[in-house]
C-alpha cells in the first residue's frame, strides 16, 4: 500500500505541484482545497501524514490542526504546516497545537519532501516505494505490472525481478552475485544475469539505457 499524504492547500497551483511531486516520491497525495472538506475527508479515508496550509478560505489551518489532535482515531496523524505565516508567534501557535513541522512559503520542494521522509521514517510510516516512473516507462511492483506509453509491456518474471530489483535500489550498484542469490534463486553462471540485462535492456527501449553496467561488479539504474 502507498502512504496517502493529504494536502490542504487553496492555491491551486501550489497544491497541484505538491501533488505532482509526492506521487513522483511513490506516494498517494489528496489535494483538498477547503478546511470543511478537509474535515469531510479526514472521517472518511485513513491518511498517513497531513501537509497544512493556515490560511483557507473557511476554516483555518490551526483550527484543523486542533480538531485532528483532538480526535482519538486521529490524534497520532502527522501534521507539517505549510503556510506564509512566518512570524514566532504564529510558529509556536503551530507547534502548541501539535504539529510536526512548520515550513514557510516560499520553500524548497527538496526540502519538503526530505522532511516528509524523515517524519514518516519517525513515525514509523513510511513504506516501501512501490511505483517508479521512467520516462514513459511505469512500474508498479506491487501490482506487478509494467506499462511503456500506457501500454503494458510483456516481460518475463525473470525480467520483472531483475527489474525490481534495480529499481527498490536505484541509484546504487547492484552486484551480478545479489542477483544471482536473491532475484534468481538458483545456481547459474554471473553471465546469466548479463543475458537478461540484455534483453531487459532491449524491450525498454530508450529507458533501457538508464541501466548502466558498473565494471566488474553488476549494474545501476539512474532514474
Amino acid at each position: 500500500m502507498k502512504v496517502e499524504v493529504l494536502i490542504v492547500e487553496d492555491d491551486k497551483d501550489l497544491g497541484e505541484l505538491l501533488a505532482y511531486n509526492l506521487r513522483k516520491e511513490g506516494y498517494e497525495p489528496c489535494l483538498i482545497a477547503r478546511g470543511s472538506d478537509a474535515l469531510r475527508v479526514l472521517g472518511e479515508r485513513n491518511f498517513d501524514l497531513v501537509l497544512l496550509d493556515v490560511m483557507l478560505p473557511d476554516y483555518d489551518g490551526f483550527r484543523i490542526a486542533q480538531y485532528i489532535r483532538g480526535n482519538p482515531s486521529l490524534e497520532s496523524l502527522p501534521i507539517i504546516f505549510l503556510t506564509a505565516k512566518d512570524t514566532e508567534v504564529d510558529k509556536l501557535k503551530g507547534f502548541y497545537l501539535g504539529a510536526d513541522d512548520y515550513i514557510t512559503k516560499p520553500f524548497s520542494i527538496r526540502e519538503l519532501l526530505a522532511r516528509v521522509k524523515a517524519i514518516l521514517r519517525r513515525v514509523g510510516k513510511e513504506k516501501r516505494q512501490t511505483y517508479f516512473k521512467l520516462g514513459s516507462l511505469e512500474v508498479d511492483l506491487e501490482k506487478k505490472e509494467v506499462k511503456k506509453a500506457g501500454q503494458p509491456m510483456d516481460l518475463t518474471p525473470t525480467e520483472f525481478l531483475i527489474l525490481s530489483a534495480l529499481l527498490e535500489n536505484c541509484g546504487k550498484p547492484v552486484s551480478r552475485d545479489y542477483l544471482v542469490e536473491k532475484v534468481l534463486k538458483r545456481d547459474v553462471y554471473d553471465r546469466t544475469v548479463d543475458v537478461h540485462i540484455k534483453k531487459l535492456r532491449e524491450k525498454l527501449g530508450e529507458e533501457g539505457k538508464s541501466i548502466q553496467t558498473v565494471r566488474g561488479f553488476g549494474y545501476k539504474l539512474s532514474l
